[in-house]
């Protein structure tokens, strides 16, 4: 699913090098838990295998494509149809709906909303699905605005917006940093099930070292990363 191979970044020509790693897979399906100390490169390399930055060398192969080769406006068609993100700040949109936060990579992207489809009657009948799944009374919030729920709520409505269309890869960007435990863990239970009904593969980041037992398999970044940056 996911191959980076020699990938080298810094943020400007002449500054320190920021990432260097020779090698790193994600499988198809796997849930692989990234895991790394504030500062060591995890939302930078994030970034890079969304295709939002590019290495200075290197490949980054997703689903046999090397995004890293794409131009900008290819990069961004790709990252909507095949790669779902879950953020650590949720980036929900205030002056949508709730339903219209959960459908919002469908208006980007044919292949999600066709796949959206297939599962359920219209978009708007899939978002609510997810919610439902994600234990979120869609009846009772739809009268709210987004940024009125509360943060483990918000982070359910963030994690059912980057599983519509059963993208086939979900990064997660430290999406339980504001939850606690109890949420945490069905959190991570709903989200597992999602991920394997799409056979979807999930990365997910974190500092938390408490949750990688649920995952498949721990990939320190420290251990996969030659340079260790302050960023």
């Amino acid at each position: 699913m996911l191959h980076v191979s020699n990938i080298r970044y810094r943020w400007h020509q002449q500054g320190p090098l920021i990432l260097d790693i020779p090698d790193f897979k994600v499988g198809k399906g796997e849930r692989v838990f990234l895991k790394g100390p504030s500062g060591s490169g995890k939302t930078t390399l994030l970034n890079l295998l969304g295709g939002v930055a590019v290495p200075e060398s290197g490949r980054i192969s997703i689903m046999d494509s090397d995004i890293s080769a794409f131009g900008g406006a290819r990069r961004d068609a790709f990252r909507a149809d095949h790669i779902g993100f879950i953020f650590q700040m949720f980036n929900l949109l205030p002056y949508l709906s709730l339903i219209d936060n959960v459908t919002l990579p469908c208006h980007f992207s044919k292949v999600r909303r066709q796949r959206a489809l297939q599962r359920s009657s219209s978009i708007e009948e899939e978002a609510r699905r997810i919610l439902f799944h994600m234990k979120l009374d869609i009846d009772e919030l739809s009268a709210r605005s987004v940024s009125r729920l509360s943060m483990g709520q918000q982070q359910r409505v963030a994690a059912a917006r980057s599983l519509i269309g059963s993208p086939e890869l979900v990064i997660a960007d430290e999406p339980t940093s504001s939850l606690d435990a109890g949420v945490r863990t069905s959190f991570l239970n709903l989200l597992f099930q999602e991920i394997r009904d799409s056979s979807s593969s999930l990365l997910f980041v974190s500092h938390d070292a408490s949750l990688e037992d649920a995952f498949d398999r721990t990939v320190p970044l420290t251990e996969i990363n030659r340079i260790i940056p302050q960023e």
